[in-house]
């Protein structure tokens, strides 16, 4: 409900503040006093195109603000929550329009967008006799209208949840296929790569011991000549090295006898002896055991070469490719993986779209017996509102629905509210065809078809405040006390703001509004005021008689408030 709009700065408005009530809210005033300012001003808390031609001359901006009070369980509440904004039941909306371009959009004291508000505002009022922001004239909507009438939006909302959730296993699948067919394309080539290095069977370190095996098999002759030659030197040859060392020892030690200080000498030629005998038996140990084999240094260089190549493929060390192939392996087993969750998706997709098309197909055939008591109903409204012989048509399209057989063909047409597509056709004359109802041009048979369906639709539909321009447009007598009544009947489940230039309809209403231009320190200002219940009279009296007001127009008043 619209508790409170404040208006600053806009148009010929200077500054209003109206406290609205709940029920049916009625605006009066004379043509031009500023009543369709009021309903430009709400429009711009509903997201509508702000220009700086709205601000009032002489101010740099201009201000709408709206507050409501809202149920905690509403759409919008859980919308406001999604989107972050604090709600605890009420909502206040600031906009403000800069003529330096700077407009702001305030929703419970945070910046918001217009995208957002936009679609905050369809959720809270509805205006009916504009072009703009008509939620019953998009065709777009029409869907959702018959849901409500036929008591089919929670099992539309159901169908909406199976249909995220399978939106979100396809995106899914979608990017399981591209993962998977980047691994395929590599695949073969992976398994190449990690075969060739399995077959190597390369081990850490094999490549420095088989450098130093080459080593010595490349210059084998050469060592074991070299090692031969020292071992006869030192132990082999008549005058060796170790013969020399043990004449030397014994001529210490005789000396010794002498001069006691050649005794550390000669224990230091003993050591030297022994340590020279351990040099000799390994010099003759090795020259038993290097092998001239040039069979096996070819062995040795082949493998090498095997090695290098594998390190100049893949990186510059065995440990390096060892971890290539993990990580190789790893791919592969992943994309082993991968393909067997998609096959697990694609079940799960098959399993959802059976169970869409099913529950669509139930909810397309309720739609359509809805839509045949709909069309019922809004004629026998029509008929009391003074409309009688006009002809309305749920028009259902369904793009080649109806020769489709297959799940999967349905599937294709199915969207999260259904695959119904629906538009409502109006014929409001006698012998005229059926015309799409957003293109119905009278202003006053247009607010006539709002209060008609908004009267059948009442209690359903989500949004809280309606309001009706031009409602009264073409009509009078008995059918504008049809029209008062219809009004007063549907405030009990809406608070409905009423412009109104007949007394039938001004008597119905809850609280009354005065709408008038007055000239204040040489400026034209528009006003707005409650009336008390006297003011009220004399304001209904002026509707019933015109400027001049008599005293037969003041009785009738009364007697129509009575």
């Amino acid at each position: 409900m619209l508790l409170q709009l404040t208006i600053s700065n806009f148009a010929i408005i200077n500054r209003l503040e109206i406290d609205f009530q709940p029920g049916l809210n009625i605006l009066s005033g004379e043509t031009g006093a500023g009543k369709s300012i009021i309903i430009n001003a709400v429009n711009l808390i509903l997201g509508g195109r702000a220009s700086a031609d709205l601000i009032r001359s002489g101010a740099d901006e201009a201000r709408v603000e709206a507050l409501f009070s809202l149920p905690d369980d509403s759409i919008l509440s859980e919308f406001l929550s999604d989107q972050g904004f604090p709600f605890d039941g009420e909502l206040l909306i600031k906009r403000t329009i800069s003529r330096g371009g700077r407009n702001r959009i305030m929703i419970n004291g945070s910046m918001a967008t217009l995208q957002i508000l936009s679609r905050v505002g369809i959720m809270i009022i509805s205006i009916s006799g504009q072009h703009e922001h008509q939620l019953l004239l998009k065709p777009d909507n029409h869907l959702y209208l018959l849901d409500d009438f036929g008591d089919l939006t929670h099992e539309r909302m159901r169908l909406t949840e199976s249909f995220q959730k399978y939106e979100i296993l396809r995106e899914s699948l979608r990017r399981l296929e591209g993962e998977i067919k980047k691994g395929k394309d590599r695949q073969d080539l992976s398994r190449f790569q990690v075969n060739e290095i399995e077959a190597a069977d390369i081990m850490v370190g094999e490549d420095d011991l088989l450098e130093d095996e080459r080593k010595r098999l490349r210059y084998a002759e050469q060592l074991k000549g070299l090692i031969t030659e020292s071992y006869q030197t030192l132990y082999e040859k008549e005058d060796s090295v170790l013969s020399g060392i043990s004449v030397i020892v014994k001529g210490m030690e005789k000396g010794a006898d002498m001069d006691r200080r050649l005794n550390g000498i000669s224990k230091a030629l003993v050591s030297a002896r022994a340590e020279l005998e351990e040099v000799s038996l390994e010099l003759r140990d090795l020259q038993n055991s290097v092998v001239i084999d040039p069979l096996r240094l070819e062995e040795v260089e082949e493998r090498l070469q095997l090695i290098n190549s594998l390190k100049r493929k893949y990186a510059p060390s065995i440990e390096e490719i060892i971890a290539f192939r993990e990580r190789l392996s790893g791919m592969i087993d992943n994309l082993d993986q991968k393909e067997k969750e998609l096959e697990r998706i694609n079940k799960d997709l098959k399993e959802k779209e059976a169970d869409i098309v099913s529950k669509a197909t139930a909810l397309s055939k309720k739609r359509g017996r809805a839509a045949k008591r709909l069309e019922k109903s809004v004629e026998a409204e029509l008929e009391v509102l003074d409309m009688g012989g006009t002809r309305f048509e749920v028009r259902f399209i369904q793009d080649g629905i109806e020769n489709t057989d297959a799940s999967e063909g349905l599937m294709t047409k199915t969207k999260a509210d259904g695959y119904d597509r629906v538009e409502f056709m109006l014929s409001p004359n006698v012998g005229e065809e059926l015309r799409s109802l957003s293109r119905i041009a009278s202003g006053g048979e247009l607010s006539r078809i709002m209060l008609a369906l908004k009267t059948i639709l009442a209690g359903r539909a989500s949004v809280e405040t309606i309001i009706f321009d031009e409602v009264d447009s073409g009509i009078g007598g008995a059918t504008a006390e049809v029209v008062g009544e219809k009004l007063e009947s549907l405030a009990e489940y809406h608070q409905i703001l009423c412009i109104t230039h007949l007394p039938q309809i001004a008597s119905k209403g809850r609280a009354h509004f005065l709408v008038a231009k007055r000239v204040k320190e040489s400026r034209t200002q528009t006003i707005i005021s409650e009336l008390d219940p006297e003011l009220r009279v004399k304001e209904i009296a002026r509707l019933l008689g015109g400027k001049v007001i008599s005293d037969q127009a003041i009785a009738h008043a009364r007697e129509i408030l009575s």
